[in-house]
């Protein structure tokens, strides 16, 4: 077996997590697969995996060969299908990530949309709140809420959204709705972690900003669980717009203190330098700008 394909049986055993399950995705036998591991292990004098009965876990230098092998097999495969001339024809893999609200409430109808509209192409997306290093993590699109630093990938704006603070109509009218950011101090908080570190939570005023130490009742990790709590009549709590659309349309929840709301956060779809796009990666990339950008939970 040549160095290219021990490196792709390497990659299924870690996204696998076992010999056996990485052969079925292979299609090969299991020996084979062990085989391989062993033989670039010791070609590299190097254990790249933890072997038990029970799991297969990868030591530290198996995770550094991880990623650069992931790097590796795919620009072999971008420069394979550029040479065969598959960069004139949408088809193949597209790897896209986001964070998982958003990637569960926008991004996923929107590649539902996508595989109905181009049948050639296959869709694997990774949504997880943090931030994915697309050449290191082999991702070929990204949806990221945040202002980008300079890099060598290439962003296009597709929208904004909000930090607002929120409660149910019950609850506003039991404990009053607050009409400045002082207000905050006398509610209930549930605190959604993620979206601001610390116990300060930030407005905008007159030009300048307004910061409130929230008396936080309840603190959770995920936007999920706050605005759930939020919904029951459990408190106030401060998310991005798009997470409570669908509550705000159907009346379930409240945004209060619009006004005093910081600057939006821009949304952008990110993927590699154009030069370095191929047709699949172009089509998905200009189908999430377009559906993206005409979503009313990014105006």
């Amino acid at each position: 077996m040549d160095r290219l394909q021990a490196m792709s049986v390497f990659v299924t055993v870690a996204e696998e997590a076992g010999f056996a399950a990485a052969a079925r995705r292979l299609n090969v036998s299991p020996p084979s697969v062990t085989r391989a591991v062993s033989d670039l292990e010791a070609r590299l004098g190097a254990r790249l995996l933890h072997r038990t009965t029970r799991s297969v876990t990868l030591t530290d230098a198996g995770e550094r060969y991880l990623e650069d092998c992931r790097r590796i097999l795919a620009e072999v495969d971008a420069a394979d299908r550029h040479a065969a001339g598959v960069h004139a024809e949408p088809r193949g893999r597209v790897t896209v990530t986001g964070s998982v609200v958003f990637g569960r409430q926008v991004v996923t109808p929107i590649l539902l949309e996508l595989t109905e509209a181009y049948p050639d192409i296959s869709i694997s997306t990774l949504f997880v709140d943090r931030v994915v290093h697309l050449v290191d993590e082999g991702i070929d699109v990204a949806v990221r809420i945040a202002e980008l630093p300079d890099s060598s990938l290439r962003a296009v704006r597709v929208g904004s959204v909000r930090r607002v603070v929120c409660g149910a109509p019950d609850y506003l009218q039991q404990r009053g709705r607050p009409c400045r950011p002082s207000d905050l101090t006398g509610h209930d908080i549930l605190d959604f972690v993620n979206l601001v570190r610390g116990k300060d939570w930030v407005f905008h005023r007159d030009g300048g900003t307004e910061t409130v130490r929230v008396p936080s009742r309840l603190r959770f990790n995920v936007a999920d669980a706050a605005i759930a709590a939020a919904m029951e009549g459990g408190g106030i709590t401060r998310v991005l717009s798009y997470m409570i659309a669908p509550h705000v349309k159907s009346g379930a929840l409240e945004v209060v203190l619009e006004e005093f709301e910081p600057p939006p956060i821009p949304v952008h779809v990110v993927h590699k330098e154009a030069g370095q796009t191929s047709a699949r990666v172009r089509a998905v990339v200009d189908f999430l700008v377009e559906r993206l950008r005409t979503n009313p939970v990014l105006r």
